[in-house]
Formats: C-alpha cells, sequence, structure tokens
C-alpha cells in the first residue's frame, strides 16, 4: 500500500502539494479499494485549501474521500477522527459530533481514556457553536455542548461524574 502512495509522498515531499493532490486524485481513480489512497487524497487536499486560504478542491469532494477511506476500513480510528475534524471544520456540526462520538466508543471499547484528539474537538466545537448560536440558547445545541464538556474533562483525566464532584465540593 505505502508503495502505492509513495510517489504522491515523494512529490509532497519536494514541496509540490498541489502535484501531490492531483496524482492522489488519479489514484483514487485507479484504486478504488485502497482506504489510504483516498485518506491520504482527503488529507493533502484539505492541506491544499488551508495552504490556498481557497477551495482549490471542493469540499465536498474531500468529504466523499474521507468517507470512502472510513467504509473501506471501519476499523480505522484516525480516518473516523479526521473526517470529524474535516466536517468540523466545515461546520457540519451534526457530522463532526457523530463521528467523535463513534470514535469516542471505541476508545472506550479498547479502555483508552479520552485522548488530545476529543480534547481539541471540544473547544473547536464549542468555537462552531459560538458562531452558529452565540447565546447557546438553541436547544439543538445542548447535546453538542454536553459532548464537548465530557470531551474536555476526560481530556483533563476526569470522568464526568468526578468532574461534577470535584466542582460542587466546597
Amino acid at each position: 500500500m505505502s508503495d502505492v502512495l509513495e510517489p504522491a509522498i515523494e512529490k509532497f515531499a519536494e514541496g509540490d502539494l498541489e502535484g501531490a493532490v492531483n496524482m492522489l486524485d488519479d489514484m483514487c481513480k485507479a484504486h478504488k479499494d485502497i482506504a489510504a489512497v483516498h485518506h491520504t487524497y482527503a488529507e493533502f487536499a484539505n492541506m491544499l485549501n488551508v495552504e490556498a486560504q481557497e477551495d482549490k478542491v471542493p469540499g465536498g469532494k474531500i468529504m466523499m474521500a474521507y468517507k470512502k477511506a472510513m467504509n473501506l476500513d471501519e476499523e480505522n480510528d484516525e480516518y473516523i477522527v479526521d473526517f470529524a475534524d474535516f466536517a468540523l471544520e466545515c461546520r457540519r456540526i451534526p457530522a463532526a459530533v457523530k463521528e467523535y462520538e463513534r470514535y469516542a466508543t471505541r476508545l472506550a471499547l479498547a479502555d483508552i481514556p479520552t485522548d488530545d484528539r476529543l480534547y481539541m474537538a471540544a473547544r473547536n466545537l464549542v468555537d462552531a457553536i459560538e458562531v452558529i448560536d452565540p447565546t447557546k440558547s438553541n436547544n439543538m445545541v445542548m447535546p453538542w455542548i454536553k459532548s464537548a464538556i465530557k470531551w474536555s474533562v476526560g481530556g483533563l483525566g476526569y470522568t464526568p461524574e468526578e468532574a461534577a464532584k470535584l466542582l460542587t465540593e466546597e
């Protein structure tokens, strides 16, 4: 698999991000069943858009590449959380929260505490909510805020119950 990606990664290492994205776009067509190709395309295309400060690659196309990678390799936690990060960047909050929750559940099942990705997601989620509902009064955002709080206290090493107890102690 890394052999397939090697030419695009070399192009990226040479400083030609746009060339790497174009090469990966062709690879996605030729290697429809290799999740890493689709994931790498999505990551590099998103990087290209951020670097250019414009959508050189349509966001919908990037999102579809992330989804394709997740569908091909449903057990890859990195694909799940990278998709969630991208969805949040695009202000697709319900999709982002859904995938972050799936990622959090997978971590819990593996007996892994909340990690840095969820901790950062909490802050970014609250920032996104403040843009769409500065007063946080819409009932739709309350479950999202609860998730953000749960992830943030988890990132500090506490369960929600431990954090609530600590905050209510005299």
